[in-house]
């Protein structure tokens, strides 16, 4: 099998390919492709390829070549993996600094970060499914890049059920559930239904009865684990339910972005001087064999431990403890995603796909988070109960901003923009949406024309 990866010089591309590396099984993935419109990024990348093919001594590690041309990186694979970033590092803390300016949040995936984000990308996303409908008319395509599941709504006008997109986040919670109940990952089914990021578990089965009752009734336990620590017991009990951790931007707005007002940098400026510090270790001329990949492993190991750092001062939740930063997430998704795709391998798997039927608040094209049953034919989503009206409120209001940052990317109006800000829970005022467009607007060259 061919995997072509699109934003191949990303950061991340080193979990990808040391999940193929472990995969050995007929049928597994072959050659991979990196795609990406810097040539140092890309250089980099694949050196730390490189580096990890030789530590892991893998005769037949999966052959890896570059490109910067889009068809040709297209061209003869059977999976799409999108994990691009427009406007790079750079966008995502403009996006972060003309938020928190106004005084609303500016994370990259919600509030006015995450419509701005959306705006950028919606229209190159759409673009590269219109190309890869024309020239990998038979891939699947796994979409990470964010906001995924907005991405993955736009991408699903071009390509159907054949985009899928992916989040590590409902993977972490239900594992580190699961094993606070005493239960492996894998032997247990999680209830969880939402949106990408605005999710809720609302039960865990282990051999067909529900433990999270047991979790929520024990306020020790539920303040071991990050999300715990990050709502806190008598929160949870409240809402009967465990929040995804991004969730905690809604129900602790003030708190969060307070402490992102104070924090010495944000998450994007602390990620952009922190890659840029490894991409040009990694890129150096004359590096010896295995200095790439100690670059990249020391520089995500930081990155991990700092994850979130503004929520959990915020909720005084203190610092992540070492099962929270284990590894195991997208990766091992998409991994999971391409086997039981490929090899007929049915699997159950938290997945970003399209409602059908499975959410009666909202229309058949809405994009949601829940779990789902995949084999040859796709990812199917399971039937779920109905969210409560506090859970409806947020997904449908969620949603509507997303229709309409599709409407505005495809329209270029800059009152459809507007709407989009204005309507989301995390802006409180028109006029506020209408100086946020205008802050986007001089911040990035390709949304100068909604002045």
């Amino acid at each position: 099998m061919r995997l072509t990866i699109l934003g191949g010089g990303g950061f991340r591309v080193p979990l990808v390919y040391g999940a193929l590396l472990g995969d050995h099984a007929e049928g597994r993935v072959s050659h991979v492709t990196l795609y990406d419109e810097d040539p140092a990024r890309l250089a980099a990348m694949a050196r730390v390829l490189a580096d990890l093919a030789a530590a892991a001594k893998v005769p037949d590690a999966p052959a890896v070549t570059a490109t910067r041309d889009l068809d040709e990186a297209l061209r003869g694979a059977d999976f799409v993996f999108s994990a691009i970033r427009v406007g790079g590092l750079d966008g995502r803390a403009a996006d972060e600094r003309v938020a928190l300016a106004e005084g609303v949040l500016g994370q990259e995936t919600v509030g006015a970060g995450g419509v701005a984000y959306g705006l950028r990308t919606v229209p190159v996303a759409r673009g590269i499914a219109r190309r890869i409908a024309r020239v990998a008319p038979g891939a699947w395509v796994i979409n990470f890049t964010n906001p995924a599941g907005l991405v993955t709504e736009a991408m699903a006008e071009e390509l159907g059920d054949r985009v899928i997109g992916i989040c590590d986040s409902p993977v972490g919670l239900g594992r580190r559930i699961a094993r606070l109940l005493g239960a492996r990952p894998q032997d247990a089914w999680i209830d969880y239904v939402g949106l990408n990021h605005l999710g809720w578990v609302r039960g865990l089965r282990i051999g067909g009865r529900d433990e999270l009752p047991r979790l929520l009734a024990d306020a020790e336990a539920l303040e071991s684990f990050e999300e715990g620590r990050l709502f806190g017991a008598e929160w949870l009990r409240s809402l009967g339910a465990i929040p995804n951790e991004y969730l905690h931007y809604y129900y602790f707005n003030r708190e969060t972005v307070r402490a992102y007002q104070e924090a010495a940098q944000t998450r994007g400026a602390f990620l952009r001087d922190q890659q840029r510090g490894f991409y040009a270790e990694a890129g150096r001329a004359g590096l010896p064999a295995g200095a790439a990949l100690a670059a990249w492993d020391r520089t995500r190991a930081e990155r991990e431990a700092t994850y979130m750092a503004e929520n959990r001062e915020a909720a005084g939740a203190g610092g992540r403890d070492v099962s929270d930063l284990e590894s195991g997430g997208y990766e091992k998704v998409a991994l999971a995603l391409m086997r039981a795709i490929a090899r007929d391998e049915r699997a159950t798997l938290i997945l970003n796909v399209r409602n059908g039927s499975t959410l009666s608040v909202l229309d058949a094209a809405a994009v949601i988070e829940v779990p789902c049953l995949v084999d040859a034919n796709g990812a199917h989503p399971v039937g779920v109960e109905q969210l409560p009206l506090h859970a409806v409120g947020l997904v449908t209001a969620v949603k509507a901003v997303e229709r309409e940052v599709l409407a505005a990317a495809a329209s270029g109006a800059r009152a459809d923009a507007v709407k989009a800000f204005a309507l989301h829970p995390l802006v409180d005022s028109v006029a506020v949406a209408r100086r946020l467009v205008d802050g986007y607007a001089t911040a990035h060259p390709g949304l100068a024309h909604l002045r």
